[in-house]
Protein backbone atom coordinates (compact mmCIF):
# COMPACT_ATOMS: atom_id res chain seq x y z
CA UNK A 1 0.00 0.00 0.00
CA UNK A 2 1.38 3.38 -0.97
CA UNK A 3 1.32 6.02 1.72
CA UNK A 4 2.56 9.54 1.41
CA UNK A 5 2.48 12.79 3.34
CA UNK A 6 2.37 14.85 0.17
CA UNK A 7 -1.23 15.60 -0.92
CA UNK A 8 -0.05 15.76 -4.52
CA UNK A 9 0.24 11.95 -4.56
CA UNK A 10 -3.08 11.00 -2.96
CA UNK A 11 -5.05 10.33 -6.15
CA UNK A 12 -2.63 8.08 -7.99
CA UNK A 13 -4.00 5.03 -9.80
CA UNK A 14 -4.12 1.91 -7.66
CA UNK A 15 -2.75 -1.39 -8.82
CA UNK A 16 -0.09 0.05 -11.10
CA UNK A 17 1.57 -2.40 -13.50
CA UNK A 18 1.78 -2.32 -17.24
CA UNK A 19 -0.30 -5.45 -17.62
CA UNK A 20 -3.37 -3.50 -16.51
CA UNK A 21 -2.90 -0.57 -18.86
CA UNK A 22 -5.36 -1.99 -21.38
CA UNK A 23 -8.08 -0.63 -19.11
CA UNK A 24 -6.98 2.94 -19.82
CA UNK A 25 -8.34 4.99 -22.72
CA UNK A 26 -6.31 4.58 -25.88
CA UNK A 27 -5.52 0.88 -25.46
CA UNK A 28 -7.19 -0.89 -28.40
CA UNK A 29 -7.05 -4.31 -29.96
CA UNK A 30 -7.15 -5.20 -33.63
CA UNK A 31 -10.06 -7.61 -33.47
CA UNK A 32 -10.58 -10.82 -31.52
CA UNK A 33 -7.31 -12.64 -30.95
CA UNK A 34 -5.39 -9.86 -32.67
CA UNK A 35 -2.37 -8.09 -31.33
CA UNK A 36 -2.87 -5.15 -29.06
CA UNK A 37 -2.12 -1.79 -30.63
CA UNK A 38 0.63 0.40 -29.25
CA UNK A 39 -0.36 2.25 -26.07
CA UNK A 40 -1.00 5.96 -26.22
CA UNK A 41 1.91 8.13 -25.15
CA UNK A 42 0.16 9.06 -21.91
CA UNK A 43 -0.42 5.36 -21.08
CA UNK A 44 3.13 4.08 -21.48
CA UNK A 45 5.02 3.29 -18.27
CA UNK A 46 6.63 6.20 -16.49
CA UNK A 47 10.41 6.49 -16.59
CA UNK A 48 12.91 8.54 -14.62
CA UNK A 49 13.35 10.71 -17.73
CA UNK A 50 9.65 11.59 -17.56
CA UNK A 51 10.00 12.65 -13.95
CA UNK A 52 13.13 14.73 -14.60
CA UNK A 53 11.66 16.38 -17.70
CA UNK A 54 8.29 17.29 -16.18
CA UNK A 55 9.87 18.48 -12.93
CA UNK A 56 12.38 20.56 -14.88
CA UNK A 57 9.60 22.15 -16.94
CA UNK A 58 7.54 22.98 -13.86
CA UNK A 59 10.46 24.46 -11.94
CA UNK A 60 11.62 26.30 -15.04
CA UNK A 61 8.25 28.04 -15.42
CA UNK A 62 8.27 28.88 -11.71
CA UNK A 63 11.81 30.26 -11.81
CA UNK A 64 11.27 32.40 -14.92
CA UNK A 65 8.04 33.85 -13.49
CA UNK A 66 9.71 34.57 -10.15
CA UNK A 67 12.70 36.31 -11.75
CA UNK A 68 10.51 38.45 -14.02
CA UNK A 69 8.28 39.42 -11.09
CA UNK A 70 11.27 40.40 -8.95
CA UNK A 71 13.10 42.30 -11.71
CA UNK A 72 10.00 44.29 -12.69
CA UNK A 73 9.25 44.94 -9.00
CA UNK A 74 5.67 43.78 -9.53
CA UNK A 75 5.26 43.12 -5.82
CA UNK A 76 1.50 43.59 -6.08
CA UNK A 77 1.40 40.14 -7.70
CA UNK A 78 2.02 38.56 -4.29
CA UNK A 79 -1.68 38.53 -3.32
CA UNK A 80 -3.03 37.26 -6.69
CA UNK A 81 -0.24 34.70 -6.74
CA UNK A 82 -1.06 33.56 -3.22
CA UNK A 83 -4.77 33.16 -3.95
CA UNK A 84 -4.29 31.52 -7.35
CA UNK A 85 -1.60 29.25 -5.97
CA UNK A 86 -3.83 28.12 -3.12
CA UNK A 87 -6.78 27.39 -5.39
CA UNK A 88 -4.72 25.65 -8.08
CA UNK A 89 -2.77 23.76 -5.43
CA UNK A 90 -5.97 22.32 -3.97
CA UNK A 91 -7.37 21.51 -7.41
CA UNK A 92 -4.20 19.72 -8.50
CA UNK A 93 -3.83 17.91 -5.19
CA UNK A 94 -7.29 16.35 -5.39
CA UNK A 95 -7.59 15.93 -9.15
CA UNK A 96 -7.74 12.23 -10.07
CA UNK A 97 -5.68 12.63 -13.23
CA UNK A 98 -2.97 15.30 -13.41
CA UNK A 99 -3.46 18.20 -15.78
CA UNK A 100 -0.18 19.57 -17.21
CA UNK A 101 -1.84 22.92 -17.93
CA UNK A 102 -3.14 23.35 -14.37
CA UNK A 103 0.19 22.30 -12.89
CA UNK A 104 2.09 24.79 -15.03
CA UNK A 105 -0.43 27.49 -14.12
CA UNK A 106 0.23 26.61 -10.48
CA UNK A 107 3.93 27.13 -11.16
CA UNK A 108 3.17 30.56 -12.66
CA UNK A 109 1.08 31.58 -9.63
CA UNK A 110 3.72 30.41 -7.16
CA UNK A 111 6.39 32.09 -9.24
CA UNK A 112 4.56 35.41 -8.88
CA UNK A 113 4.33 34.90 -5.12
CA UNK A 114 7.94 33.86 -4.62
CA UNK A 115 9.21 36.56 -6.98
CA UNK A 116 7.31 39.26 -5.11
CA UNK A 117 8.44 38.00 -1.69
CA UNK A 118 12.05 37.63 -2.80
CA UNK A 119 12.02 41.06 -4.41
CA UNK A 120 10.69 42.68 -1.26
CA UNK A 121 13.26 40.92 0.91
CA UNK A 122 16.03 42.01 -1.45
CA UNK A 123 14.87 45.63 -1.30
CA UNK A 124 14.63 45.84 2.49
CA UNK A 125 18.39 46.13 3.08
CA UNK A 126 21.77 46.05 1.35
CA UNK A 127 22.14 42.39 2.29
CA UNK A 128 18.65 41.46 1.07
CA UNK A 129 19.89 40.26 -2.30
CA UNK A 130 22.47 38.05 -0.62
CA UNK A 131 19.76 36.55 1.60
CA UNK A 132 17.69 35.58 -1.43
CA UNK A 133 20.72 34.02 -3.09
CA UNK A 134 21.56 32.10 0.07
CA UNK A 135 17.98 30.86 0.32
CA UNK A 136 18.10 29.57 -3.26
CA UNK A 137 21.45 27.83 -2.69
CA UNK A 138 20.25 26.42 0.62
CA UNK A 139 17.06 25.06 -0.94
CA UNK A 140 18.95 23.35 -3.76
CA UNK A 141 21.53 22.07 -1.29
CA UNK A 142 18.89 20.41 0.87
CA UNK A 143 17.17 18.95 -2.18
CA UNK A 144 20.28 17.37 -3.67
CA UNK A 145 21.57 16.38 -0.24
CA UNK A 146 18.39 14.43 0.51
CA UNK A 147 18.52 12.91 -2.99
CA UNK A 148 22.00 11.57 -2.23
CA UNK A 149 20.81 10.29 1.14
CA UNK A 150 17.90 8.52 -0.52
CA UNK A 151 19.96 7.02 -3.34
CA UNK A 152 22.67 5.74 -0.99
CA UNK A 153 20.11 4.29 1.41
CA UNK A 154 21.56 6.23 4.34
CA UNK A 155 17.97 6.76 5.49
CA UNK A 156 15.43 4.18 4.39
CA UNK A 157 11.83 5.19 3.82
CA UNK A 158 9.85 2.80 6.00
CA UNK A 159 6.17 2.85 6.98
CA UNK A 160 7.23 4.03 10.43
CA UNK A 161 9.19 6.96 8.97
CA UNK A 162 6.27 7.82 6.70
CA UNK A 163 3.88 7.91 9.67
CA UNK A 164 6.34 10.06 11.62
CA UNK A 165 6.66 12.60 8.80
CA UNK A 166 2.90 12.69 8.28
CA UNK A 167 2.34 13.25 11.99
CA UNK A 168 4.97 16.01 12.03
CA UNK A 169 3.31 17.71 9.06
CA UNK A 170 -0.07 17.63 10.74
CA UNK A 171 1.44 19.00 13.94
CA UNK A 172 3.19 21.85 12.15
CA UNK A 173 0.00 22.67 10.24
CA UNK A 174 -2.01 22.82 13.45
CA UNK A 175 0.59 25.09 15.07
CA UNK A 176 0.61 27.42 12.05
CA UNK A 177 -3.18 27.66 12.13
CA UNK A 178 -3.19 28.24 15.88
CA UNK A 179 -0.54 30.94 15.52
CA UNK A 180 -2.60 32.63 12.81
CA UNK A 181 -5.74 32.62 14.94
CA UNK A 182 -3.84 33.82 18.01
CA UNK A 183 -2.48 36.71 15.95
CA UNK A 184 -5.97 38.20 15.78
CA UNK A 185 -6.04 38.53 19.55
CA UNK A 186 -2.39 38.86 20.62
CA UNK A 187 0.33 40.79 18.76
CA UNK A 188 2.71 38.24 17.27
CA UNK A 189 0.36 35.36 17.99
CA UNK A 190 2.17 32.48 19.67
CA UNK A 191 5.55 33.85 18.63
CA UNK A 192 6.12 31.30 15.87
CA UNK A 193 6.75 33.95 13.21
CA UNK A 194 7.95 37.03 15.11
CA UNK A 195 11.69 36.52 14.59
CA UNK A 196 12.39 35.52 18.18
CA UNK A 197 14.08 32.41 19.52
CA UNK A 198 10.90 30.34 19.29
CA UNK A 199 10.38 31.48 15.69
CA UNK A 200 13.92 30.44 14.77
CA UNK A 201 13.43 27.01 16.34
CA UNK A 202 10.08 26.59 14.58
CA UNK A 203 11.60 27.47 11.19
CA UNK A 204 14.42 24.98 11.75
CA UNK A 205 11.86 22.29 12.56
CA UNK A 206 9.90 23.12 9.39
CA UNK A 207 13.07 22.94 7.30
CA UNK A 208 13.90 19.55 8.80
CA UNK A 209 10.42 18.19 8.10
CA UNK A 210 10.48 19.52 4.52
CA UNK A 211 13.80 17.73 4.00
CA UNK A 212 12.26 14.43 5.10
CA UNK A 213 9.26 15.00 2.84
CA UNK A 214 11.71 14.88 -0.07
CA UNK A 215 12.57 11.31 0.92
CA UNK A 216 8.91 10.35 0.75
CA UNK A 217 8.56 12.11 -2.61
CA UNK A 218 11.55 10.23 -4.03
CA UNK A 219 10.20 6.94 -2.72
CA UNK A 220 6.79 7.58 -4.24
CA UNK A 221 8.36 8.37 -7.62
CA UNK A 222 10.42 5.17 -7.48
CA UNK A 223 7.34 3.10 -6.59
CA UNK A 224 5.37 4.60 -9.46
CA UNK A 225 8.14 3.80 -11.95
CA UNK A 226 8.52 0.23 -10.69
CA UNK A 227 4.76 -0.38 -10.77
CA UNK A 228 4.43 0.86 -14.34
CA UNK A 229 2.25 3.87 -13.56
CA UNK A 230 1.23 5.75 -16.74
CA UNK A 231 3.73 8.41 -17.76
CA UNK A 232 1.18 11.23 -17.43
CA UNK A 233 1.51 10.89 -13.64
CA UNK A 234 5.07 12.18 -13.89
CA UNK A 235 3.34 15.57 -13.80
CA UNK A 236 1.95 14.66 -10.38
CA UNK A 237 5.47 13.88 -9.17
CA UNK A 238 6.64 17.23 -10.53
CA UNK A 239 3.79 18.97 -8.73
CA UNK A 240 4.60 17.26 -5.43
CA UNK A 241 8.31 18.06 -5.61
CA UNK A 242 7.53 21.66 -6.54
CA UNK A 243 5.24 22.03 -3.52
CA UNK A 244 7.96 20.79 -1.19
CA UNK A 245 10.62 23.01 -2.78
CA UNK A 246 8.41 26.09 -2.43
CA UNK A 247 7.75 25.41 1.25
CA UNK A 248 11.42 24.76 1.92
CA UNK A 249 12.53 27.93 0.12
CA UNK A 250 10.07 30.11 2.05
CA UNK A 251 11.17 28.62 5.38
CA UNK A 252 14.88 29.11 4.62
CA UNK A 253 14.25 32.66 3.39
CA UNK A 254 12.27 33.40 6.54
CA UNK A 255 15.00 31.98 8.77
CA UNK A 256 17.74 34.00 7.09
CA UNK A 257 15.59 37.12 7.36
CA UNK A 258 15.33 36.62 11.11
CA UNK A 259 19.11 36.75 11.46
CA UNK A 260 19.29 39.78 9.19
CA UNK A 261 16.92 41.64 11.52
Amino acid sequence: MRTTSNPAFRNLPKGGGYANFDNYPGAQTQGYGGQQGPPAAADRPMTIDDVVTKTGMTLGVLAVTAVLTALTQAYWLAIPGLIAGLVLGLVNAFKRKPSPVLILLYAVAEGMLLGAISGMVASFSDSGGAIVGQAVVGTLGVFFGMLVIYKTGAIRVTPKLTRWVLGALIGVGVLMLANLVAGFFVPGGMGLRDGGTLAIIFSLVCIGIAAFVFLLDFKMADDMIQQGTPSVYAWQVAFGLTMTLIWLYIEILRLLSYFNE
